[in-house]
């Protein structure tokens, strides 16, 4: 279930993309085929995810074995990223800010690797739809590894351009799912058998495998109302100055 939109990131031929906390990824899958020419690379704290986001990668081989295309993965903290400066053409950073303490060192680092003329694409869980399940239960987000904050959307798009970022445009994601996990929030965030959650997670699941016209109609509906997730873009300036 991707989130960041490939598009409005400009993802070109010849792109090297960092997945910043790609968990088990499912942005660098989308990635790594968007394009004949991109070199992936997932970063993520977790050396469990990294070894399933790989996994997933040798399971389903590459179709096309003369492709000059790449993937590689790190385990690495987003608040010293072992790379140069300089070195990606894109960032995403998606639903990963919400659980870092310090989220302002993550953004410097993002910036620091960001390559001048680059751009970066980053969600965060929405404002609205992320305080309802707050308000529904703090086993939510009081968990080891949990969301420690929720965002507005003027505090990210400051947080960011504090750094010297240009930003672009915003959208919303994932309508349909709000409503499931205030459901999940209301029953118990741990509760898997709950009828309601299950009837809920079976819907979402034949949305995201079938993609029927009926769903993409109620998401464009859903997603600027009640979108479980903001996703914003940003330039870096070039060296001459321009975005």
């Amino acid at each position: 279930m991707r989130t960041v939109d490939f598009a409005k990131l400009n993802l070109q031929e010849g792109d090297r993309v960092l997945d910043l906390g790609c968990g088990e990824g499912r942005h660098m899958h989308a990635v790594y085929f968007a394009k004949d020419e991109i070199q992936a690379v997932g970063v993520d704290l977790l050396l469990e995810d990294v070894q399933k986001a790989r996994k997933g990668f040798l399971d389903f081989p590459d179709l096309d074995p003369t492709s000059p295309r790449s993937f590689g993965f790190s385990v690495g903290n987003a608040l010293k990223l072992p790379f140069a400066d300089n070195t990606f053409d894109k960032i995403i950073c998606s639903e990963v800010l919400e659980h870092i303490p310090d989220y302002l060192g993550a953004v410097k680092e993002i910036n620091r690797v960001l390559k001048p003329g680059g751009r970066f694409g980053v969600s965060v869980p929405r404002y609205w739809p992320e305080r309802i399940c707050w308000a529904l239960s703090e086993d939510y987000h009081n968990t080891p590894g949990g969301h420690v904050r929720i965002f507005s959307e003027g505090q990210l798009r400051g947080a960011v351009e504090a750094q010297g970022l240009s930003f672009l445009q915003r959208h919303w994601a994932h309508g349909l799912h709000s409503p499931y996990w205030w459901i999940r929030c209301a029953v118990g965030v741990r509760d898997d058998e709950n009828f309601f959650v299950r009837t809920y997670h079976r819907f979402l699941a034949w949305d995201i495998v079938k993609r029927p016209w009926l769903t993409r109609m109620l998401e464009k509906i859903a997603d600027p109302l009640m979108g479980k997730s903001v996703v914003m873009y940003f330039s870096k300036a070039t060296r001459s100055g321009s975005a």
